[in-house]
């Protein structure tokens, strides 16, 4: 049980190899390229998404995200560590990097091949995200639940945020319990 989050996310990381040297090794025809304002905004857009994505990575336990806390810890159990928290982003969206990511994807110059390969990692964005939900409703019940209700899972919705006054009222709840 130790090193299974590492090895997890070791696997993830092999399987993704095949399909991203296919991606950029097959050419194909271009379905769209980003051009003028057009590609201005598109990049412009990605490059929030990976300031974003740093940003965020202080209100993570990136020891524990990868696992390599449990390994050094030799914890048995496979739950999360982490208590329920939530940083600024997760006032818009429950899945805060998988957005950042399908930002960063869907914003690229897109041929066949890397067509294919958004499709496949937006599938599984998707399936993962439904994935991860039921563990996290399992580990924070009725708390998650009602943050579930308010805050959109991959995709911000302009009309299903929290405040910063709401945003603090789960962070205390939380606390409590």
């Amino acid at each position: 049980m130790p090193a299974y989050r590492l090895f997890f996310n070791l696997l993830a990381l092999l399987l993704l190899l095949p399909p991203l040297y296919l991606t950029y090794h097959l050419n194909g025809p271009w379905l769209w390229r980003w051009s003028g304002p057009a590609g201005w905004f598109v990049n412009g857009l990605a490059l929030l998404a990976i300031a974003l994505f740093y940003w965020t990575l202080r209100y993570y336990d990136s020891g524990e995200f990868i696992g390599l806390k449990q390994w050094r810890k030799r914890l048995e159990s496979v739950e999360d560590q982490e208590h329920f928290h939530l940083s600024p982003i997760h006032r818009f969206v429950r899945h805060p990097w998988y957005f950042l990511a399908l930002v960063l994807i869907w914003s690229r110059d897109m041929n066949l091949p890397f067509l294919l390969t958004a499709i496949v990692i937006t599938l599984y964005f998707w399936i993962g995200s439904r994935l991860e939900e039921s563990k996290l409703m399992a580990y924070h019940g009725s708390l998650y639940q009602r943050y579930r209700e308010r805050v959109p899972g991959l995709l911000p919705l302009p009309w299903r945020y929290l405040s910063k006054e709401e945003a603090e009222e789960f962070k205390r709840d939380a606390e409590r319990g």
